[in-house]
């Protein structure tokens, strides 16, 4: 059991760091954060190359971080971390889910702020924070 905790606080810290690097700096240019969210053909293949991009990183640093520290994680449990985390971020990266849960959830008047912080994308990144929460337990506990 400790070693289960030990291994999801490992994983989680490193996807959270992960996602900042992914995310803000090497997986994402600016042309796919502007089209992502697009309608059609046009807005998912700048989003899925955002997602593959992304998920190359936290690929890398995860395997890096589990082979010199030995941790003791599955096929199974990275697969299916890895899996939540490319289907959940695509999902939120839309941008109609993360406005869809603030509205139902009494934050329509944050969704649409933008000064001095912008509502929509603080939302975003907290939602993406939690769902590499799942993926670390996940990845942990598979």
């Amino acid at each position: 059991m400790l070693e289960s905790a030990i291994v999801f606080a490992v994983v989680a810290a490193v996807l959270y760091a992960g996602h900042e690097v992914a995310d803000h700096v090497l997986g994402q240019t600016d042309k796919q954060a502007t089209h992502k969210a697009a309608p059609g053909w046009h807005g998912w293949r700048h989003l899925l190359a955002h997602v593959m991009a992304y998920h190359c990183v936290l690929v890398v640093m995860l395997a890096i971080t589990i082979a010199a520290l030995g941790l003791p994680v599955t096929v199974i449990g990275f697969c299916a971390g890895m899996a939540f985390s490319a289907v959940t971020h695509a999902i939120l990266d839309r941008r109609w889910p993360v406005r869809w849960i603030l509205t139902h959830t009494g934050g329509a008047d944050f969704a649409d702020r933008q000064a001095p912080i912008c509502g929509m994308y603080l939302a975003d990144q907290s939602l993406h924070a939690g769902c590499l929460w799942v993926s670390a337990l996940l990845t942990a506990c598979l």
